[in-house]
């Protein structure tokens, strides 16, 4: 080639280039872009490193939808158990004490609400159960709940939640799934979609219902809204197992074997000519997860291998409570399924709406009602976090206990309990992750409303994903042309009860 014929192309006036293109082909400007871009790419690898990043969705294989996933960044837990208690618990009758209560006893509150959720307001009652001081921290607890009292030095409590709710569905649905209408994935859902399971043997997510029956707001607590439907969880409990699980009678292993076995080489050789169908791939993994279960679940549900005095600890042998004695065994099924690597297990104590008598809703006759409540659910869960921290699981499990919203410091007019309360109530942490022995957030002196560090369920969600190795505010799902997420466009890491 000519090099005056060179010379002359290279510095033609290149046609069909936009301005920003032709500036590029300036020596200088090329150079300069270059250092910057290098600055870019190394924020980009920061932000990405600390899971700052929008809409990091995770890769999921169509074929291995409960395979494990890479976290966002280092995880402080691998599990988490979540113990709902369904029907808003009063803060006032077992972890929020309030010497206020106790003076003020019987007369008005002074400026407070004329009318409240279910109709007009009586006068301030005191705590309905003593409270003691527990522990070397001394915390004061209720004798309504002594077991868990006696945990105190190892739980992280939070007084200062608030909801966006009074009623007990649309309360139960804010939080389980960070929204107060239906149709929104629950916070399980959303870490079995980040995470996937470490055992490919059992559901990834599991809820376990009361023996009562199921919350208010049933499904939507363990279900995947929008989400693929892999990620919702499996509803079944001691006293209820897996249905269809094994074949009839009928039906002899050799020929069921032999059935599966025709079956999977059949959907083999359809998913072989039509690759790419992720529809198909994920209806195979499905029906292949429910014939693994079909062996694991049947040696998993068999407490009888349980030796008797960890069954008496929990209370699942109590012969005078039957409702106690099923709800324990519920909390041993739950913690098997923690030591087989499932990822997130909710365990419901209290079923739906019945005037407080199959759940926590104390509004006529509180101290009766939650006298029988706290003897069902106090013993089994303070065993559970007992057994599971003797075990050496909790140091990878969180646990969480919490319930939908609080109660009212005065009683309702012409009854013995408390109406609903949505701006200041109690959960706990305990496990992976969780300072021992701190308080964190506080009601005013009557409990009625969070007056310092006030918290949404938001950032307890964000807490639990944070522990779980995820950033809320990354972890994205596409919805209808929006970018969803579980804390929506809310939520901070309460870092205080961390450790």
């Amino acid at each position: 080639m000519n090099p005056m014929t060179r010379h002359s192309r290279i510095n033609a006036t290149p046609h069909g280039l936009s301005v920003t293109g032709r500036h590029l082909l300036d020596r200088r400007s090329f150079l300069s872009h270059t250092a910057t871009s290098l600055g870019g790419i190394a924020l980009t690898h920061l932000l990405g490193r600390e899971g700052l990043l929008a809409g990091e969705k995770p890769l999921i294989d169509p074929a291995r939808p409960y395979a494990p996933r890479p976290t966002h960044h280092e995880a402080r837990a691998k599990n988490v158990l979540v113990i709902f208690c369904a029907g808003a618990v009063s803060q006032l009758e077992t972890f929020d004490f309030k010497p206020g209560l106790i003076k003020h006893d019987g007369q008005p509150l002074a400026g407070g609400p004329a009318v409240t959720f279910q109709g007009p307001s009586g006068n301030l009652a005191r705590p309905q159960f003593e409270f003691r001081p527990r522990g070397q921290s001394g915390k004061m607890i209720s004798d309504l709940v002594p077991h868990i009292g006696g945990l105190v030095d190892d739980l992280a409590f939070v007084h200062s939640l608030t909801s966006k709710t009074n009623t007990h569905g649309p309360g139960e649905n804010f939080l389980s799934t960070g929204f107060v209408p239906d149709g929104f994935p629950s916070i399980g859902a959303w870490v079995t979609y980040a995470l996937g399971s470490e055992n490919q043997n059992l559901p990834a997510f599991v809820a376990i219902p009361d023996p009562r029956g199921v919350p208010q707001a049933s499904v939507n607590n363990w279900g995947p809204g929008f989400l693929p439907a892999e990620f919702q969880g499996t509803p079944f409990s001691s006293n209820d197992p897996i249905r269809n699980l094994a074949p009839p009678p009928s039906v002899q292993p050799a020929s069921d074997e032999a059935a599966r076995t025709l079956l999977r080489r059949m959907n083999q050789s359809h998913l072989e000519r039509h690759a790419g169908d992720g529809g198909l791939a994920a209806r195979i993994a499905s029906y292949e997860l429910a014939a693994r279960m079909q062996l694991s679940v049947s040696e998993l549900s068999d407490l009888t291998t349980e030796p008797a005095h960890i069954l008496k600890s929990y209370g699942a042998t109590d012969a005078k409570n039957s409702v106690k004695a099923a709800f324990a065994r519920n909390c041993i099924l739950a913690r098997r399924l923690l030591e087989r690597g499932v990822r997130f297990v909710q365990l419901f104590n209290g079923a739906y709406a019945s005037a407080g008598e199959l759940n926590w809703d104390g509004h006529g006759k509180l101290k009766e009602q939650y006298t029988r409540h706290g003897d069902i659910m106090d013993q089994p869960v303070a065993a559970l976090v007992r057994d599971l921290q003797q075990r050496g699981l909790l140091q990878e499990t969180l646990v969480v206990w919490c319930t939908e919203f609080g109660r009212m410091p005065m009683f309702q007019k012409g009854a013995q309990g408390r109406d609903h309360n949505p701006d200041g109530f109690t959960c706990w942490l305990a496990g992976a992750g969780v300072r021992r022995g701190v308080s964190f957030g506080v009601t005013d002196e009557l409990g009625s409303r969070a007056v310092e560090n006030i918290l949404s369920i938001h950032d307890l969600n964000a807490t639990i994903l944070h522990l779980l190795g995820l950033n809320h505010r990354a972890l994205t799902f596409e919805h209808n042309g929006v970018n969803r997420r579980l804390t929506d466009v809310h939520g901070d890491v309460i870092h205080p009860v961390l450790s």
